[in-house]
């Protein structure tokens, strides 16, 4: 566990969410046309506020990041922003699901090094999985 804003946070994203306490973000992996259908994504609808039609950014206590329109290169603009935004936003902790590695088929492998900026943020919480892959 660490702390941050003085509150005890996990150490990494935990693979299951269903709850959030009231500065924390679900970072999920989205569609740009914000259909969120499966996944994460229908997490991020029916609990934390994702708004069906919007696929990209902050949305209720959840931040969309589109996965399904391409290969790697087409996620890390948006990745880029997600980073930017988290950075500019200290007030919240975010909770970055592990996107693009389920319905999209992505490898973890893949989208970890997209985020090594954000592991360096201290309101940035990865999975496991990722943190390992960019070590």
């Amino acid at each position: 566990m660490r702390e941050y804003n003085g509150i005890e946070r996990p150490e990494f994203t935990p693979d299951w969410i269903t709850e959030l306490k009231d500065d924390e973000v679900f970072v999920f992996g989205s569609n740009l046309a914000g259909m969120h259908g499966g996944g994460a994504a229908w997490v991020a609808f029916r609990q934390f506020g994702a708004v069906m039609g919007c696929g990209v950014g902050l949305r209720g206590q959840s931040y969309a990041i589109p996965t399904m329109q391409g290969g790697v290169e087409t996620i890390k603009p948006y990745v880029d922003d997600f980073i930017a935004f988290a950075a500019a936003h200290p007030e919240l902790f975010f909770l970055v699901t592990r996107i693009g590695c389920g319905i999209a088929g992505f490898r973890d492998r893949e989208i970890a090094p997209l985020f090594a900026d954000a592991a360096g943020l201290p309101n940035v919480c990865l999975p496991e999985s990722f943190v390992k892959a960019v070590k």
